[in-house]
């Protein structure tokens, strides 16, 4: 497979993930109005959802920039800043996109990551060891994939499929905990007794399944940002040659945590990184193997 069909596969199956997310909330929702047999619930539980999600998609690259303690820098601090800078701006005009607002996290442990809802509003953060301890074309090859990203509107994707997940999370623990002073229809026939059990299911099953697609929409759009950085630097070798530096790196980036790990190039908590995994493995992964990563990219 070339470059361009794996972009545009890529962007075929995250396309029908998150078709799929949108499918299981319907599920949800409908399983929750038939058995109290009155929506009033889930009106009030969407409400909620959807002002927290509000919050979460036009603040969210705020709050994760704050999470990680990222300073923002505009190049006049030192050498390294300007370079950084500077390699970000000239970058951007080779995409094509605005330049994004460049962040530095002091943390030895080498990792970036880009945020925003879209290009205009996009941020890209860069721990100070990922400065430190990689070359110059292994640095642009990791700032290629951050601004890919924001161009390939990975950014929005992903903040659209966190908020899905959130709202499918706070439905299903809202109709569970409801479940103990609510009162459901009085419908007692058989079908209520068969709504009763779909509805626990689906009220169940429905937040593992939304995170198992968070996770794998998130494999994915690694991938995609992979082969673009690759076409925009037209130099897959300094990506893959980072990324095998990150994977080695066995420091764990103090700032990160299971909520922002997503985020990052790579998997900041190092929970064998680099290593192949199997199949069920992989489902709870946050990141594609840095091997198969690298694999793809030397065959480009």
């Amino acid at each position: 497979m070339n470059i361009y069909n794996q972009i545009s596969s890529n962007k075929r199956k995250s396309v029908l993930l998150i078709g799929v997310f949108l499918v299981l909330l319907m599920a949800v929702g409908w399983g929750i109005s038939g058995y109290y047999g009155n929506p009033i619930f889930l009106y009030i539980a969407v409400v909620i959802s959807f002002t927290q999600a509000w919050v979460g998609y036009y603040y969210g690259d705020k709050i994760a920039l704050a999470t990680s303690k990222a300073i923002p820098i505009s190049g006049k601090e030192n050498r390294e800043a300007k370079q950084l800078v500077n390699l970000v701006h000239n970058l951007s005009i080779t995409a094509g996109t605005p330049t994004p607002k460049v962040y530095l996290i002091n943390d030895s442990a080498p990792n970036a990551f880009a945020t925003g809802r879209d290009p205009k509003h996009a941020s890209i953060a860069v721990t100070t060891g990922l400065v430190e301890k990689l070359e110059d074309e292994e640095l642009q090859g990791v700032l290629a994939h951050e601004l890919s990203h924001i161009k390939n509107y990975d950014i929005r994707v992903m903040s659209l499929v966190v908020v899905l997940v959130g709202i499918i999370a706070v439905i299903s623990d809202f109709f569970l905990r409801s479940m103990f002073w609510g009162r459901r229809s009085d419908n007692e026939n058989n079908s209520g007794g068969v709504m009763i059990v779909m509805a626990l299911v689906l009220a169940i099953l429905a937040p593992i399944v939304s995170t198992l697609i968070q996770l794998a929409v998130s494999r994915k759009r690694e991938y995609l940002a992979d082969a673009s950085g690759a076409l925009l630097t037209r130099y897959p070798e300094g990506l893959a040659s980072a990324l095998q530096k990150i994977s080695a790196d066995k420091e764990p980036l103090e700032v990160a945590n299971r909520g922002t790990a997503h985020l990052y190039i790579a998997n900041p908590l190092k929970n064998q990184e680099g290593k192949s995994v199997g199949f069920f493995a992989n489902l709870f992964s946050t990141h594609p193997p840095i091997v198969e990563r690298v694999k793809r990219l030397r065959e480009m």
